[in-house]
């Protein structure tokens, strides 16, 4: 199974990735994860991102781009992936249909996991206090916001007219919307 789960910063993608790719045996592949590991082992690539991070931006797509097309290059990736953070814009969409098309490869289904801003914004105040993550301060979280509302929520559009969308509400507790998505799977 091909999947994206789609949802502003701070919505559960990634608990629920995590929980959907152990529940089909599929890699959860989060782009946001291979920056973090990138900036944490101080590599070339870490010390672009974090300053993009540090300032409420998005990775550029031509570095997001080939960061995700080697990691589906990878054997573990042959029987399915669900991708968390990726794609953000339309062109990252165009770049995975492409990177797909050329393994003879398509996407199952897109979640989209709609959570309240203000409930968001909530969720990323108490993770950074929890995690000590310093790039989510409320002014970067609520410009991080913006960008998505931009630039990603779009993406929800395109993937509704070719007939992929499953919305699920991503407000409650967590198991709550695990089941939510596991019936909107099938």
């Amino acid at each position: 199974m091909r999947l994206i789960i789609l949802g502003p910063p701070g919505a559960g993608k990634g608990t629920q990735a995590a929980r959907i790719a152990e529940h089909h045996g599929i890699p959860a592949i989060s782009t946001g994860d291979i920056f973090r590991a990138n900036i944490k082992n101080e590599t070339e690539l870490g010390t672009q991102v974090k300053e993009i991070l540090a300032s409420g931006g998005y990775v550029s797509d031509e570095i997001t781009n080939a960061i995700v097309e080697d990691r589906l290059a990878q054997d573990d990736c042959a029987p399915g992936f669900l991708l968390d953070g990726y794609p953000r814009t339309l062109a990252q969409v165009d770049a995975l249909d492409a990177m797909l098309a050329a393994h003879g490869h398509s996407l199952d289904r897109v979640l989209e996991l709609t959570v309240d801003d203000e409930v968001v914004v909530g969720r990323l105040l108490k993770r950074a206090e929890v995690e000590g993550r310093d790039d989510d301060t409320e002014d970067v979280i609520r410009e991080r916001m913006g960008i998505y509302h931009r630039e990603t929520r779009p993406l929800s559009q395109t993937y509704r007219e070719r007939g992929l969308l499953v919305d699920v509400d991503g407000d409650g507790a967590v198991d709550e919307v695990t089941t939510r998505i596991l019936t909107a799977l099938g």
